[in-house]
């Protein structure tokens, strides 16, 4: 009885261990774009990833293994946003990876600072939204809040990131 239970746990910690290493990039990604802080999103990562290893025979039982991890992650970094200690240890500014090759570096600065500044939920919703591709009844699901919130969310994300990077543009265009 041992074997086939401890054979069992070897084959869910080899796919656990395959799916983790195909999507690690990805979940980091993500988590950047949530947290502007390579550093914090590794450890956003990490905490979504042991969340993820808990509630594995959850996860596999589900259709779409991404939108679940997508969720734990989106709802990790969101709890720590509610976290009085967040706000005690924020860190000011962040640092850019420097393997990252980018078209136009300023305009990646300006967009990735206005969505630094986004409220937490604004900013989970326009990169569900936006950078994820997700549906607005998906981005519901995954922040467990109505479409029309969604809606109303991402609207005023998108307006401030353009309230903050266009004039940005423009003035750097005219100088």
């Amino acid at each position: 009885m041992r074997t086939t239970a401890g054979s069992a746990r070897h084959v869910r910690d080899a796919e656990f261990t395959e799916y983790v290493a195909s999507r690690a990039g990805w979940l980091r990604k993500v988590a950047y774009l949530l947290c502007s802080d390579w550093h914090r999103a590794d450890d956003l990562v990490q905490e979504s990833v042991t969340k993820l290893y808990a509630n594995w025979s959850r996860a596999g039982r589900v259709e779409n293994r991404d939108g679940y991890a997508r969720t734990v992650l989106v709802n990790t970094y969101l709890a720590e946003q509610r976290s009085p200690w967040w706000r005690r240890i924020r860190t000011v500014g962040s640092e850019l990876d420097a393997g990252v090759v980018v078209a136009d570096l300023d305009a990646s600065l300006d967009l990735r600072q206005a969505l630094a500044a986004l409220p937490p939920r604004q900013r989970a919703a326009v990169v569900l939204r936006y950078y994820c591709d997700l549906t607005v009844e998906q981005t519901a699901d995954v922040l467990g809040c109505s479409t029309g919130n969604v809606k109303s969310q991402t609207s005023r994300g998108l307006a401030a990131l353009r309230r903050r990077v266009v004039p940005a543009r423009a003035g750097g265009a005219e100088a």
